[in-house]
């Protein structure tokens, strides 16, 4: 195999489901999906590790599918990490230029980001991503790159991204009980946000809202930069479980029904009739739409909250992009742009060759951002495990500064 030629790989461990993206790096340096796996999730609540065993055999079926159909043998991956102790925290620091004829190095920009985060991120949270606002040398502000220019004093304003400790060292064990060592560890809405979003939408302003099965992640982009990331402990899996004790009926009967004839708006009236399990079960559609919007009307109230607190809709020229599972409900885009007052639409991971049929839709979305921040990590990372041994830099490598660009 040529050197430029690799696999890189995403899984996105969801409280309900594990999904993993295989792809193949060529000389052409764009990623070719080979392989695609899904499993039934357990021993998860709220996107965090409750018993390590349930994790670790959906990652090991999910890879095993992966690998079938990929013919590649996966002993790494990037991984999502997701559940509602994610908090963003916005930090600064100061440094001396350590080269003599004042050149900043990567030395020094790994050394601010230490010097930056030391006292602001408590001892009992683990750093996921560090996302750079701005630099600023020998006061010239707004240096995104401060990489070979040169100066004396270099300043740093950024948005540092963390989880507590135990549930990132849980997921991180569970999945090597599956014999797969986490190449990086990144919230699965930041995820989502790097295969469905454009540099131009990150430019404006935009807001990612990814629906999960028992979580909702809100992560809000600005002037090229992550501003604010939320995970809110609410997902598709509350409005299954109203639809079926509004119904009287299984919770797997439930989920049919929903995705099926949940309409977001009402003003449909009639029954329907749901096949499950060679039973056919009829309900009445008005009492469908009413219990599947109460709860997603609840949802997006939870949302609206995390955007004012990250400065405002009124701040989203580009609106929100919908991902994830819990986005597949009908009429969803526009009762998101009822709801909170901006554009919406539904974002689709688009523009992969191979077996992309397989992932296309939103639900893939992490998944798939996982495998490019594998590609796109991967080599960062090793260069600056071979130039700095002694920085510490937990579970992110030089990833932290990926989603600052999305190039």
């Amino acid at each position: 195999m040529q050197e430029q030629s690799r696999y890189v790989v995403g899984i996105d461990v969801g409280t309900k489901t594990v999904r993993c993206v295989v792809g193949h790096i060529g000389d052409s340096g764009l990623p070719n999906i080979v392989g695609v796996g899904v499993s039934e999730n357990s021993g998860m609540r709220k996107g965090a590790v409750s018993n390590l065993t349930g994790p670790a055999a959906a990652i090991d079926k999910a890879l095993e599918a992966a690998e079938r159909m990929s013919g590649h043998h996966i002993n790494a991956a990037a991984l999502s990490v997701n559940g509602s102790h994610i908090l963003s925290t916005k930090a600064d620091g100061m440094i001396a230029v350590g080269m003599s004829g004042g050149e900043v190095t990567d030395e020094d920009v790994l050394r601010i980001e230490e010097v930056a985060t030391t006292g602001k991120v408590p001892a009992n949270r683990e750093i996921l991503e560090i996302v750079p606002h701005a630099y600023r040398l020998d006061g010239q502000d707004n240096i995104k790159d401060p990489v070979g220019m040169s100066g004396t004093r270099l300043e740093l304003r950024a948005n540092v991204v963390s989880g507590l400790t135990p549930y990132v060292a849980n997921l991180r064990r569970s999945a090597e009980m599956a014999n797969v060592t986490a190449s990086s560890l990144t919230p699965s809405v930041l995820a989502a946000a790097r295969a469905v979003l454009s540099e131009s939408q990150i430019e404006n302003g935009v807001a990612v809202i990814d629906i999960g099965g028992s979580t909702t992640g809100v992560a809000v982009f600005e002037e090229g930069d992550l501003q604010h990331v939320a995970v809110i402990p609410m997902g598709a899996q509350n409005v299954t479980n109203d639809v079926a004790i509004g119904l009287k009926t299984d919770p797997e009967i439930a989920e049919a029904v929903k995705l099926a004839h949940a309409r977001l708006g009402g003003g449909k009236a009639g029954r329907v009739d749901t096949k499950y399990d060679k039973q056919v079960y009829t309900f009445e559609q008005s009492e469908i739409d009413e219990i599947v919007e109460a709860r997603y009307e609840e949802i997006f109230e939870l949302v609206t909250k995390e955007l004012k607190r990250a400065g405002g809709i009124g701040r989203l020229p580009s609106g929100v992009v919908l991902v994830g599972g819990g986005a597949k409900v009908k009429d969803l885009v526009e009762f998101a742009k009822n709801s909170l007052g901006v554009a919406a639409k539904l974002g689709v991971p688009a523009g992969y060759a191979g077996v992309s049929d397989e992932a296309n839709g939103p639900e893939f979305a992490a998944a798939i951002g996982l495998m490019l921040i594998d590609g796109s990590g991967a080599e960062r990372a090793e260069h600056a495990q071979s130039k700095v041994g002694s920085v510490t830099k937990k579970a992110g490598g030089m990833i932290s500064r990926l989603l600052a660009r999305f190039k």
